[in-house]
């Protein structure tokens, strides 16, 4: 199950497990649209897998699989990726 991080690991920019912006690699790094597309040009920093579009999870399930609460965040961003 994925964790639903809650936040976007270059920009900090907050991702609630609604978010339609949010993206992920298959690590479930997770950075906001702005930052996959114009900074990281689509591939993740960490592992240098390819962003996608992170599902959203049903409002019901996430009483039972609630999203992670743990935010993830690279302490100098991503402009050294960029």
């Amino acid at each position: 199950m994925l964790d639903l991080r809650p936040n976007c690991e270059c920009c900090d920019r907050d991702l609630p497990p609604e978010a339609p912006d949010a993206m992920i690699c298959t690590f479930e790094c997770t950075f906001c649209r702005t930052c996959a597309e114009q900074v990281l040009k689509g591939r993740c920093p960490n592992c240098g897998g390819n962003l996608v579009a992170r599902p959203i999870r049903p409002a019901e399930k996430l009483l039972r699989y609630p999203a992670s609460t743990k935010r993830v965040l690279k302490p100098e961003g991503c402009a050294a990726a960029g």
